[in-house]
Order: C-alpha cells, then sequence, then structure tokens
C-alpha cells in the first residue's frame, strides 16, 4: 500500500490513543532492528516495552509458532481441555520457580492476569480490602486501573473499585498500615512507568513479613521485570523474597500475546470451586502464544540470557553513568540488568533526547508515569556492536541538545 494511503487509514480508522503517534510504519523486525518502509532501520532500545527478550522474529519462535498453528488453534475455553503447549509452558515456568509458585493460569495480558489474582485473593481471604503503591502501573482495565497509584489516568474511570488504599512506595514504616482487613498487597519490585524506581531490600523483605503476619496475599507484578529482564530469572530473587501470587506478561509469549499468574495449588484451586469456574478466559494461554513462549525460554535458558542481560546491562549503565557525568541535563542512571532508566533533570531534553534519537536510528521510549525518564530495555541478544552503536548515538544527540 502507498505510504501516504496507509497513513490516512492508520489515523481514520484506528482509534488513536495518543495526539501525536510515533507514526513508523513497520515493514518487518529483525534481531534488534525494526525496518520501515520508507528503507529506514532503526536499533530497537525499548523492546516493545520489554517484549522481544530474544530479539524480533526469532526463527525458533516463527517455527514454533508455524508447527502449532498447523496442528490447531483455538479448541476450548482456558482449563478444559488438556492442551500439550499449555501443560509445557506451565511445567517449564514452575521448574525455575520456588515449590510454593507451582500452578499457573495463563491469560492474554499482564492486565488480565492481573485481574485474576485481585479476584483470587478476594476469594482466597474472604476479605474486601485492595492495597496499592503511589507511582505504581499494573495495567488499564478497572480491577487493573483500580490499583495503578496515579491519580490523571484513575480520575477519568471513576468510580473504580472500592476499598483500595495507595501507601508511598519504598517507605517501610507505612507498611504498618496493613491489617488483617487486607486481601491482597500489589506492587512491581521496580516500579518501571514510575520511572524505574529500585525499592530497597530491607523495604520489600519487610512487606513480605507483614504480609505474613497478617495473612494478606502479597502480589508481584513482574510483567517487565520477570524472566530475565533485570539479570535475574525474576526481579524478586534480587530481594530474597518470594510472592503468594506472582503476575507475568510481556516477553512471557515471544512476541505473542500471553499473561500468567501463578501461585500455590491451595490459592489457585479457589478458581475451581464455588462455584466452579470462578474465573475463566476464552482466549488466554492460547496454544500458539504458549507454543512461541516455550520457544522463547527455551531460548532464554540455552543461551545463558538471563547473565547476558546481567553482562550487558551492567555495560550499558556503567557507560550511561559516564554519559550523566559529561552532560549536565542528566541526573542519573538506574537500573537491573537491562531495564534502565535515564533520568533528566527537566522534561524537555528528556524529550528532544527520545525524539533526535529516533532521528538518529535509535528508538528509546519514556515512562508513562514521568516526562523526566528515558526507558532503555533492549534485547538480551543484544550484540556489543549494536550496545556501542546505540551509545554513539546517544552521545552525539546529548551533545546537540
Amino acid at each position: 500500500m502507498d505510504p501516504m494511503i496507509l497513513e490516512d487509514q492508520f489515523h481514520r480508522y484506528l482509534c488513536p490513543t495518543s495526539a501525536r503517534p510515533i507514526g513508523l510504519q513497520v515493514d518487518h523486525a529483525r534481531g534488534s532492528y525494526i525496518y520501515t518502509k520508507d528503507k529506514r532501520k532503526y536499533l530497537d532500545f525499548i523492546s516493545g516495552i520489554s517484549v522481544a527478550s530474544i530479539g524480533h522474529t526469532h526463527p525458533a519462535v516463527v517455527k514454533a509458532i508455524c508447527q502449532q498453528a498447523e496442528r490447531y488453534l483455538h479448541v476450548m475455553v482456558y482449563g478444559e481441555y488438556i492442551q500439550e503447549p499449555q501443560v509445557n509452558l506451565a511445567a517449564k515456568l514452575c521448574s525455575l520457580l520456588p515449590d510454593s509458585l507451582s500452578s499457573v493460569y495463563f491469560t492474554n495480558s499482564g492486565t488480565e492476569a492481573v485481574e485474576g489474582a485481585l479476584k483470587l485473593s478476594k476469594k482466597f481471604t474472604g476479605r474486601k480490602r485492595l492495597i496499592g503503591f503511589e507511582n505504581s502501573y499494573h495495567g488499564d482495565s478497572h480491577g487493573s486501573l483500580s490499583v495503578t497509584g496515579r491519580d490523571i489516568y484513575r480520575k477519568p474511570f471513576y468510580p473504580l473499585l472500592p476499598n483500595v488504599s495507595f501507601l508511598p512506595f519504598n517507605v517501610t514504616k507505612s507498611l504498618m498500615k496493613i491489617d488483617q482487613t487486607v486481601a491482597a498487597v500489589i506492587t512491581e519490585p521496580i516500579q518501571g512507568e514510575g520511572g524505574m524506581i529500585i525499592p530497597s531490600k530491607l523495604f520489600l523483605q519487610a512487606l513480605r513479613a507483614r504480609c505474613q503476619k497478617v495473612g494478606a496475599l502479597l502480589i508481584l507484578d513482574e510483567a517487565q521485570t520477570g524472566l530475565g529482564r533485570t539479570g535475574k530469572r525474576f526481579a524478586f530473587e534480587h530481594f530474597k523474597i518470594v510472592p503468594d501470587i506472582l503476575v507475568l506478561a510481556k516477553s512471557l509469549g515471544g512476541g505473542m500475546p500471553l499473561g500468567a499468574f501463578i501461585g500455590s495449588p491451595a490459592v489457585m484451586k479457589r478458581l475451581s470451586t464455588n462455584p466452579p469456574l470462578s474465573h475463566v478466559t476464552t482466549f488466554g494461554g492460547h496454544p500458539v502464544s504458549c507454543a512461541a513462549g516455550l520457544a522463547s525460554l527455551n531460548i532464554v535458558l540455552k543461551k545463558n540470557l538471563v547473565q547476558r542481560a546481567k553482562k550487558m546491562g551492567d555495560t550499558l549503565r556503567n557507560a550511561l553513568i559516564g554519559l550523566a557525568h559529561q552532560y549536565p541535563v542528566i541526573r542519573e542512571a538506574r537500573g537491573f540488568g537491562l531495564m534502565i532508566g535515564l533520568e533528566f533533570y527537566d522534561p524537555e531534553p528528556c524529550m528532544q533526547f527520545v525524539q533526535k534519537a529516533r532521528e538518529h536510528g535509535l528508538l528509546l521510549g519514556w515512562t508513562l508515569h514521568t516526562n523526566r525518564v528515558v526507558r532503555i530495555a533492549p534485547p538480551f541478544t543484544l550484540s556489543s556492536q549494536e550496545l556501542k552503536e546505540g551509545l554513539a548515538i546517544m552521545r552525539r544527540v546529548l551533545g546537540s541538545l
């Protein structure tokens, strides 16, 4: 299709989610690059918001998708028929997790996984209250938005769920407000959309202990951080804690839509009784998505990409810290593994940095809840040469601000 016609129809027929979409006309994507219809290529340092952990269009994932698509697509609502791709991926995930996290419920997305986790916590505990944290992000459906701690996104959709409270993130003394009326506390181990905010180990350990003391379930939303992004398989390993319910999404599907919430059999079985089918999804755990997810996860494990994410992340973060010392517009570079935030002092140079980087062929992004932090989350498969290429573009752009 002619690019001008395609752009016109994009604006005419697709519901807009921003006033000025980025508007790259994607032709194809391979590895660390996205290629557009105007014959340009862009080095992707955001990976579709932490989705393309093994790069775009990995041959092993494409092969798994094609093979499963030839066998069968959708056959029945989730959980009723035994479907090999679901079983295999669930078994692989549970083999990587503590014994207390050994029962998987697949969904289509992260926000749906959060919805399921919230419902489950109420049903299991018999309690009504939920607690989230300020500046958190858990999705955009009514339930997940209800526990997202950013009023600018919440207020247009009031009323949301009742009995939801928010505590300041990384403030240990506030945790005493969690009491025996609370069904669950939900948090990201690292606040991604909030600006790549890393809490202290003491804070998350105190949160884990407080939830256990009062009988509230601890839900960790690892949609962004899970499956190697932070240099460990799961971010909770950095903090030496284990949640009651773990939420996964984004990279879980290897580029296909897939989410999951995972808990103990004793907790998860509550969805199957009183009444049965307490939580049902038609397309959650789609066999093609699960086949893609298993192929992607196997690549991560066989190629030691979690360790590579740590190594490449350390190199990239140290280089960015150097840039922060060199260019006064930058306040700080922080993160774990290949989940890094580059914070500017002011919004305007932050926006210009992202825009000019794109003009030079490097894709970056800002975080949803702050206009001063640039998100940097390239694929784990990023080569040393690609890393140097990205850093060279960043230096060039910073020099022009």
